[in-house]
């Protein structure tokens, strides 16, 4: 299906396209494109998955709200415009402790627009990392591990109806996400050089970033 790179023998796939063609239409497509070569199978089955009430609501209200505001509403604003299209009243917050005061000031916004949210932070029960077999020198930067798992189970609990995620570790909100039952979206992620700026690297990999990121 896929064109292969020369050198690497690696599948291209849509970084590597020049056109976007998919998005504007009007154009070529490349050899390995992926919707050029798209299974009829795959198509349906992705259809039939937005044909479900559920995720049919999410898909209108996502596109709702990138048209009404695009370019115009911050991600806070766009989060509760979510919110409020799906019908989302209680909303769950899965923060890092070290964003809590970014945490406090979210919920805050979020009850003087009509919202009832509840925060269950990233050390919830306070257990020493070496205690479930991560390696004891982890925990130099800090004794008690992580608990997306229970972050999330906690959240379910109390029937969040939607979770939104500030500053979790890499892989926690992957566990995060994997055990949150509500539909989840990310306000902060976590970048402690950038300042939580992670695009920051990718705007500058080819200037001050680019000795930073070589031979990874």
């Amino acid at each position: 299906m896929n064109g292969k790179d020369k050198e690497s023998c690696v599948p291209l796939s849509c970084v590597d396209c020049g056109t976007q063609n998919c998005r504007y239409q009007t154009g070529t497509y490349p050899e390995f494109c992926l919707t050029t070569h798209l299974d009829k199978e795959d198509w349906e089955w992705a259809l039939e998955r937005y044909t479900e009430e559920d995720n049919h609501k999410v898909m209108v209200a996502s596109a709702e709200v990138e048209y009404e505001g695009y370019g115009r509403l911050t991600r806070v604003e766009e989060i509760m415009e979510f919110a409020r299209k799906i019908g989302a009243k209680k909303i769950g917050i899965a923060n890092c402790v070290g964003l809590v005061n970014e945490a406090r000031i979210f919920a805050r916004i979020l009850r003087k627009n009509g919202f009832e949210p509840y925060s269950v932070v990233c050390k919830v029960a306070g257990v020493e990392k070496s205690s479930l077999g991560i390696p004891k020198e982890c925990e130099s930067i800090g004794a008690a591990m992580c608990n997306p798992v229970l972050q999330a189970r906690l959240l379910n609990r109390e029937k969040t109806d939607l979770n939104v995620v500030i500053g979790l570790c890499v892989g926690h909100d992957s566990l995060f996400y994997k055990y949150s039952e509500a539909y989840a979206t990310t306000l902060v992620t976590k970048d402690r050089v950038t300042g939580h700026n992670p695009a920051a690297v990718l705007y500058t990999a080819n200037s001050y970033y680019r000795k930073k990121l070589e031979n990874k």
